[in-house]
């Protein structure tokens, strides 16, 4: 099937983020819309000049048809309007449904916002029954797995085939808490050892502690818009050369692989409509979850072949003096995970590269950057290929 471009022109032209960590009590909705705000001042435009809202499902305050409600909480009455549930993989997948909105004239000025207040709205044992509700009826439910046991046995299988090694899976920990060092947003910036990472409580064998991602609060919103109208606003914009996306199962007990994942295809068809090769990525931001996603992603993704990404970590590296660094913000490992909303983070993070905004995390010269979503256990997937003006 050939590989459509997106037609006009479109770009990211304001992205924010909100309450990273522990938010103030103001609920969700709210910090959706002060994210939509924080976007609109970094794009320069009015919250009237939107006529297009995107968002995905809240754990804290999950209305029926969130993208309206929060329209209607700013105020406005939007052209298009639509919720996605895709778990890790809805904000990708959202600026690529709003491009293709944009791209076909449906509407002109797109929002996608996404917010979340998990760690302060909810209880351990509340946000505990919405991870154990995830799972097929019959064949897992009934054994009570939790999101680490799914992602246990990625991490397992990998041993088995390729193997894979513990020490591998703390480098990816260490190098992200790296990262968030370097970022004032990041809710966790203590240094990290791979002696800690390797001595800390198992979590689902053969993860640990650190192996697993942070439970925060936090928000963040992008507006998309024509590159036409960015100019109009005298604002550093960001293109979206190429999305792609890849779903292969919903429940891990039916993938086909635990070790191959719908980032093969998403990957591929993105960096095919980009007109770019993997040589061409000079920063990536890839769901990390756990740390074995972000190994089974850059396989899956083409960075290396499958089973070297453990010696992709080794000897490649994804730190700021790699070729490619990889979650320069600290990613849901050290910067935040407040549940749906994770993803986003990946995508600011990106535009902000590209626009050289990162102060003592920024990548050199970087044009080209890679961002993927997934949700479920390795489930949905989405990639984006971003390029600087």
């Amino acid at each position: 099937m050939q590989t459509r471009s997106l037609g006009r022109d479109v770009v990211i032209v304001g992205v924010g983020e909100v309450g990273i960590g522990r938010a103030e009590p103001t609920g969700g909705l709210r910090m959706h819309a002060q994210a939509a705000s924080a976007a609109a001042i970094d794009a320069g435009i009015s919250i009237r000049d939107i006529d297009g809202v995107l968002t995905c499902n809240s754990y804290t305050e999950p209305y029926r048809q969130h993208s309206v409600v929060l329209a209607e909480y700013l105020g406005i009455e939007p052209h298009y309007s639509a919720t996605l549930a895709l778990g890790g993989a809805s904000h990708a997948a959202m600026v690529g449904h709003a491009a293709s909105a944009i791209a076909t004239g449906v509407c002109e000025m797109v929002l996608v916002a996404s917010a979340d207040n998990p760690l302060t709205a909810m209880s351990s044992s509340a946000t505990v029954s919405k991870l154990a509700g995830w799972g097929h009826p019959t064949y897992e439910l009934p054994y009570g797995p939790l999101m680490p046991a799914y992602y246990g046995l990625v991490a397992q299988r990998y041993m088995h085939e390729y193997g894979l090694t513990s020490e591998q899976l703390a480098k990816v920990a260490v190098t992200t808490r790296q990262h968030a060092t370097l970022n004032p947003a990041a809710m966790e910036r203590r240094p990290l050892t791979v002696e800690q990472c390797l001595s800390a409580r198992p979590i689902a064998s053969p993860l640990r502690r650190h192996d697993c991602s942070l439970v925060s609060d936090g928000g963040g919103a992008i507006i998309v818009t024509t590159s036409e109208r960015a100019r109009d606003l005298d604002k550093t914009f960001v293109r979206i050369l190429g999305v792609g996306e890849g779903h292969t199962h919903e429940y891990l007990s039916q993938a086909r692989s635990l070790t191959t994942s719908g980032a093969a295809i998403s990957g591929r068809r993105a960096l095919e409509m980009a007109g770019v090769t993997h040589d061409d990525v000079d920063v990536a931001a890839i769901y990390d979850c756990f740390t074995i996603s972000v190994i089974a992603l850059l396989e899956d993704l083409g960075f290396c072949a499958k089973g070297e990404g453990g010696q992709y970590v080794d000897c490649e590296g994804v730190g700021l003096d790699s070729r490619m660094p990889v979650n320069t913000h600290g990613g849901l490992l050290s910067h935040a995970h407040p549940g749906p909303p994770g993803g986003i983070f990946h995508i600011v993070e990106a535009v902000r590269q590209l626009r050289g905004e990162c102060d003592a995390r920024q990548v050199a010269k970087a044009q080209i950057a890679l961002v993927h979503g997934m949700g479920g256990a390795m489930s949905t997937h989405c990639t984006l290929v971003l390029g600087g003006d």
